[in-house]
Formats: structure tokens, C-alpha cells, sequence
């Protein structure tokens, strides 16, 4: 496996210096345990949402929508998701406020029943993403695929990274840079040993470096793509 000061040295280089790298690795962007814990739930179930309608579609719409769907969806306050009639349910199908995907309007009643019943068993939902290790995120992605709605691949991940979960997100860039490092995965790793490889690594340039794993992904992108 490459060290992971390869892959840094090749980033710093694409952006220009090492100064540039660091610019374009915010820290805000990752929230800490006690922030995440405060979310509200209804935070949780938009931004499940938000990922589920962007994926396939074009990003820009749906952020343009965004408030419409906030409306539609009633804040996205899960008991009153939960609480909704069929035929309340069929109007929103019909609300011109959002796009018309009944699957993935289906998703959002799903969503809310899971993070209603995670809050009954732990107490609330955002302790399980809070506290969920990052060394094993992959544990975490593959709970959110089979509890949850449409969660599954890149959605999961970028949920996990929209509320402020320490994460990877394995774009394209970021599969190649493993794969450039010596990492034997597919092009799509989806697989359990792939996905166990991928975090392996990870942990490995974490205890590196002490980047935090969304930084780790982000330097991976930049080291293929300037």
C-alpha cells in the first residue's frame, strides 16, 4: 500500500501548494459528536431526503425545490410524517412544490418510520450517528442500506456527510486513488471485502496523519483530479 504522505504530496502538487490543499479542507464541515447528538430529527429525515431526490437527478433542482419540499413534507417533523392519512399522502404525490417520484416520496414515510423506531430503541436517532465509530463506517453505511429507504451506495454517504458525519465518500477519484495505491477493489466496490478493504485503509492514513476521514477522502480526490 502507498503511504498515505503519497497521496498528500500528489494533492498538494494538483492544487498548487500545500497551503491551497488546506484551504479547501474547511473544518466546519465536520460537526462534533455533541453537535450531531443535538440535531433535531426532522434534520435527519431531510437531508435522507435531500440525497435520495439528488441522486440520479440534477442537483441543482431539487436545491432550487428545497423549500417547497420543506413545506410539503411539514418540516420534515417525523411524528407528523408518521401521522399523515393515504390520502394526505396522495396529495403530496400530486404537489407540483416537489418532484413527482412516488418512490422516492414512498422514502420519506419509510425514512421517518426508521429513524422513529432507532429513537425508540436508543433513545434518539441522532446518538446513533454521533456515536457510531468512524472506524467503522462501513458498518454504519451498511445499516442505513438495510433499515432505512433508498440509503443504500452513494446516498448513504452522502447523508452521512451532509449532517456532519466524520466520513469518506468514495467518489469516482477516490476509488482510484485506492486502486493507484495499491488497494485490489472493483471500480463500484460494494462487496463486503471491498468495502472492509476500503476502511481498513482508511483507518491506516488516520493513524498517518490524524486527518479526520472526510479531509482523508477529499486529499484521495484531489491526488487524481486537480
Amino acid at each position: 500500500m502507498l503511504k498515505f504522505n503519497e497521496v498528500y504530496h500528489r494533492a498538494a502538487e494538483h492544487k498548487g501548494s500545500v497551503e491551497e490543499l488546506h484551504f479547501l479542507l474547511p473544518p466546519d464541515e465536520i460537526k462534533s459528536k455533541e453537535l450531531i447528538a443535538a440535531l433535531d430529527e426532522s434534520r435527519f429525515l431531510a437531508e435522507m431526503t435531500r440525497c435520495i431526490f439528488q441522486a440520479g437527478f440534477v442537483w441543482r433542482v431539487i436545491n432550487q425545490k428545497w423549500d417547497g419540499f420543506e413545506a410539503v413534507f411539514h418540516g420534515f417533523d417525523v411524528n407528523t410524517m408518521l401521522g399523515l392519512s393515504e390520502d394526505e399522502w396522495d396529495e403530496i404525490r400530486q404537489d407540483a412544490r416537489i418532484v413527482r417520484n412516488n418512490q422516492k416520496i414512498s422514502s420519506v414515510r419509510a425514512n421517518a418510520r426508521f429513524i422513529e423506531d432507532t429513537a425508540l430503541e436508543l433513545g434518539s436517532f441522532a446518538l446513533l450517528i454521533s456515536e457510531w465509530p468512524e472506524s467503522d463506517l462501513i458498518g454504519l453505511l451498511e445499516l442505513l442500506k438495510k433499515k432505512g429507504a433508498r440509503l443504500g451506495g452513494n446516498t448513504g454517504q452522502r447523508f452521512l456527510r451532509n449532517v456532519g458525519k466524520d466520513s469518506f465518500l468514495l467518489s469516482g477519484d477516490v476509488i482510484r486513488c485506492l486502486q493507484n495505491a495499491g488497494l485490489d477493489i472493483r471500480d463500484n466496490p460494494t462487496s463486503k471485502r471491498d468495502l472492509k478493504a476500503v476502511q481498513q485503509t482508511f483507518n491506516q492514513w488516520h493513524e498517518e496523519s490524524g486527518f479526520s476521514y472526510t479531509h482523508l477522502s477529499k486529499i484521495a480526490a484531489f491526488s487524481i483530479s486537480s
